[in-house]
């Protein structure tokens, strides 16, 4: 992941939310906390394989962390740390509009 450029974590993050498999996973450890690709299988309709592949872009970009576990077991869980910066991104590019946008609507007002 890109620390040190906001655009390019936001651009990662955004290309992770893109498929709905994988906020379904978020959601899943938001709802249920720390999980492996196993226990995530058990309580969504993708497969262990599937989940796999989908934790493993998660953690590229930065949205998950894994954590070895008993076993080798590896448990992930989520990090918030990429999404605060892409909320902050799309505050940044609301800003920007806004400026426009109410000049817009004054001219056409």
């Amino acid at each position: 992941m890109a620390d040190s450029d906001p655009e390019a974590v936001a651009q990662e993050v955004f290309a992770a939310l893109a498929d709905p498999s994988r906020r379904g996973i978020l959601a899943a450890l938001a709802a249920g906390g720390p999980a492996t690709a196993t226990d995530l299988a058990a309580r969504l309709p993708i497969t262990r394989q599937a989940i796999a592949k989908h934790l493993a872009l998660l953690a590229e970009a930065g949205l998950v962390v894994a954590e070895p576990g008993e076993r080798r077991r590896v448990r992930y869980r989520l990090d918030s740390g990429p999404m605060k910066v892409a909320q902050q991104f799309l505050a940044a590019l609301a800003r920007d509009w806004d400026g426009p946008l109410a000049a817009l609507r004054r001219e056409l007002g």
